[in-house]
């Protein structure tokens, strides 16, 4: 199946795509703006890892809560307050002018970031009551191909606006995208209904847990989808602009056309090797994405070969991140699919916020080439570890 013929026979895929291509841009255009505003207001280096992470830190304190919540919540009206909730959090961010008011900015990304976490979930338990086997692959591919392109345009062109117009025109466009996609999915007729709720939500919560337990074999999948989040680099493409790059490019572009180059390849990825990806191959997908990795921290500190070095590191890192999720997905009993989706996310956005951390306190005592470097060689560990487990 091509994606033109999943986009034509499916239209809850089709028309999820169109807010998705529209939602995830605001996000990633804004997220030029947010590390900017952190360069200039003279953020250290842990603060800036510390902003990073607040973009994960609400997926893992409301997974319990937000797999309950997609579970018994209808869809519709569900997604459409959380849109908005993103589109006011992000107009709050125009209130941010100085150092000491970074506080403020770390609540609103709480919520923020706590909603999209919760939209997502609500996407991904959605599908697989829709789809199944290749037909499912192929729509997370395709999700994680819209996750890439939107990240490639939003980081290029949040880069330029910002440069140009400077950080707050970048906050208002943000939110305008938000109020677009708001009224795109109000057009969507949802043809799943949720089930009734019969137990309270702290014994839903609990019944979740129990399924993980006696399914234990659903944790290996989360910890292998988890890996990707080594590959959180944000931290140190901040760090790099601010330390090598700014006397040859300016910041906001830096920042925008480093994770541009690495999002291009995120895009291209899953169409030259997504029709070859299988359970066997998955694993030189890892040995390959450490690797990757290890070459670009060589390179790094050059800005125009570190564009090359970044494409690498991102060429495989979607397809991994769609294929290792595909495979969860099948494994879990509907009934529980959002709650067990939500707390993937959870185990998820930890390794994230590990790596985020991992980086910002690093880096104080080793050079940032280093600290690249050591997360490669997590990859080449997470691939003997798939080798013994799954092979």
């Amino acid at each position: 199946m091509s994606f033109k013929e999943l986009l034509v026979n499916h239209k809850i895929v089709r028309y999820m795509s169109m807010v998705q291509v529209i939602a995830y841009f605001g996000a990633w255009f804004s997220n030029v703006a947010i590390y900017t505003l952190m360069v200039k207001l003279g953020a250290s280096p842990i603060l800036i890892a510390t902003v990073t992470a607040m973009h994960l830190i609400p997926g893992i304190i409301l997974a319990p809560f937000s797999g309950t919540i997609v579970d018994r919540i209808s869809a519709k009206p569900l997604m459409i307050t959380l849109l908005f909730t993103e589109f006011t959090m992000t107009l709050c961010f125009l209130l941010i002018n100085d150092i000491d008011q970074v506080w403020l900015l770390l609540i609103f990304l709480f919520i923020r970031m706590g909603s999209a976490s919760i939209f997502f979930t609500a996407q991904m338990t959605y599908f697989p009551k829709l789809l199944s086997g290749k037909v499912l692959i192929k729509a997370n591919d395709l999700h994680s191909i819209i996750w890439s392109f939107t990240f490639t345009a939003g980081m290029a062109i949040g880069g330029i606006v910002v440069s140009i117009w400077g950080i707050k025109i970048a906050f208002i466009i943000d939110s305008i995208l938000f109020l677009i996609a708001i009224a795109i999915l109000i057009q969507i007729e949802f043809t799943v209904k949720t089930k009734k709720a019969v137990d309270n939500v702290l014994l839903s919560i609990k019944k979740g847990f129990l399924y993980i337990k006696e399914n234990s074999y659903i944790i290996h999948y989360m910890i292998l989808h988890a890996s990707v989040g080594l590959t959180m680099f944000d931290t140190i493409v901040t760090l790099l602009a601010d330390y090598y790059y700014k006397e040859i490019i300016a910041i906001a572009l830096a920042i925008g056309l480093t994770n541009a180059f690495r999002a291009l390849a995120l895009m291209i990825g899953p169409f030259v090797i997504g029709n070859w990806i299988n359970k066997q191959r998955l694993l030189y997908l890892f040995i390959f994405q450490g690797f990757a990795i290890i070459f670009w921290a060589f390179v790094q500190k050059d800005f125009y070969i570190g564009l090359v070095g970044m494409f690498f590191v991102g060429f495989v890192t979607a397809s991994i991140w769609s294929y290792t999720y595909a495979m969860l997905q099948e494994k879990i009993d509907p009934h529980y699919l959002g709650r067990v989706l939500a707390y993937n996310e959870m185990v998820f956005m930890f390794s994230n916020v590990l790596t985020t951390f991992f980086i910002g306190i690093m880096v104080s005592f080793i050079p940032l080439s280093v600290v690249t470097v050591l997360l490669g060689v997590g990859f080449l560990a997470i691939a003997y570890y798939y080798k013994r487990v799954f092979l």
